[in-house]
């Protein structure tokens, strides 16, 4: 299966991806902003997850949130 971001475009393996909305992290009281740089993603078993680093910690982002920087 393909991951493709918010507009449709198909993401790779360690593209920088950016936030489109405002993300609460559960079990934090982070928010990370939109326009947030994700750099150097890592796909997953699911096409509508990405992992990366954002807010100084790793976590798993919906694709449906991002779109390519």
């Amino acid at each position: 299966m393909e991951t493709k971001d918010a507009n449709g475009i198909l993401l790779t393996e360690s593209d920088p991806v950016t936030l489109i909305k405002d993300l609460k992290i559960k079990g934090s009281s982070l928010t990370l902003k939109r326009g947030t740089l994700v750099k150097n993603i890592r796909l997953t078993s699911s096409p509508a997850e990405v992992e990366g680093r954002a807010g100084g910690s790793a976590m798993v982002l919906k694709t449906e949130f991002l779109k390519k920087a």
